[in-house]
């Protein structure tokens, strides 16, 4: 599944840019760091920090080793690495993972991305943060839960971030699939579990759906 929310809208960011920063993650620690890692660009890849529902065993989940990093940095990269290839954005290759306790960093990046989000559990300061950059014109787009539990964990903080916006299908002839190409399938991308149950869904996730607000 995937839920999509916001108007992406392009901003110039690099006069606002943090320091870059790796964190400790489940997957991939010794991904190439590309040699564009501090460059001040117009556009980089936002990753979400967020605490988790049932908090996290290996520690505080704002150092890493949390839910949030699933798949970091290796995707993070290879989206930005497309970026580039495909479009004259002037990209930066690594990524920001960006925290919504953080003042007001997560308002200089037009697109935030999380993971995983079937594990969150946004505070009502974090919740009020994330309505208020979607109002502004950000686009947050998240993916990679599984099922109706990791569903309902989701939809517990998205509907204190919009409690009067339903969560709806968003519709295979819908413009934003074809803006640039046709995207007809929804394609489920098994994880690694696949390699046990050859199957491309976990619990009763069958069905894939795209979704937003």
């Amino acid at each position: 599944m995937a839920a999509v929310g916001g108007i992406l809208l392009f901003s110039v960011a690099y006069p606002f840019q943090r320091p870059w920063r790796e964190y400790p993650a489940f997957e991939y620690e010794n991904f190439p760091v590309p040699p564009d890692y501090q460059e001040k660009t117009e556009w980089l890849f936002a990753r979400l920090m967020y605490p988790p529902v049932y908090g996290n065993r290996f520690g505080d989940w704002r150092e890493g080793y949390s839910h949030w990093t699933m798949d970091y940095p290796r995707s993070d990269r290879h989206f930005s690495a497309a970026l580039r290839r495909l479009t004259r954005i002037h990209v930066r290759s690594v990524e920001q993972p960006v925290n919504l306790d953080d003042g007001d960093e997560v308002f200089y990046y037009p697109f935030l991305y999380g993971v995983e989000v079937g594990h969150w559990n946004l505070t009502d300061a974090q919740a009020a943060k994330l309505r208020e950059y979607l109002l502004r014109g950000g686009f947050f787009m998240c993916d990679d839960f599984h099922g109706t539990y990791e569903w309902e964990v989701f939809t517990n903080s998205m509907k204190r971030v919009f409690p009067d916006r339903p969560i709806v299908d968003i519709e295979s002839s819908d413009q934003i699939f074809h803006m640039l190409y046709d995207l007809d399938d929804r394609y489920q991308v098994p994880g690694a579990q696949f390699l046990r149950s050859r199957q491309t869904y976990e619990y009763d996730g069958v069905v894939a759906r795209w979704r937003g607000i």
